[in-house]
């Protein structure tokens, strides 16, 4: 479902976004010094999917990867996604356990 979408890092609203079927996914973020704050997830009705959901943070946790930033997920889905995917709490600042 994400395949054809382009994530959208707009940063005068603080989201990524990944538009999709004429609905916009987002999730907030506060950027302080060297770290990202992932603060909450919002998924239309119309396209949320379990699939949609993990592809679209897993999107976010690669553009946040490739900017070589640490990521605190303080969005309760979001933290749940990185206690699942062992991969990504290397991406966690020190001191940061989830």
């Amino acid at each position: 479902m994400t395949e054809t979408a382009e994530l959208i890092d707009n940063e005068f609203l603080r989201q990524f976004e990944l538009k999709v079927e004429n609905e916009m996914a987002v999730i907030e973020y506060s950027l302080q010094e060297r770290k990202i704050f992932l603060t909450k997830m919002i998924i239309p009705e119309a396209i949320r999917t379990k699939e949609f959901e993990l592809e679209f943070i897993d999107l976010v946790f690669s553009n946040i990867k490739e900017r070589n930033i640490s990521l605190v997920p303080t969005s309760p889905d979001i933290a749940k996604f990185v206690k699942a995917n062992r991969k990504y709490k290397r991406m966690l600042p020190v001191g940061i356990r989830i």
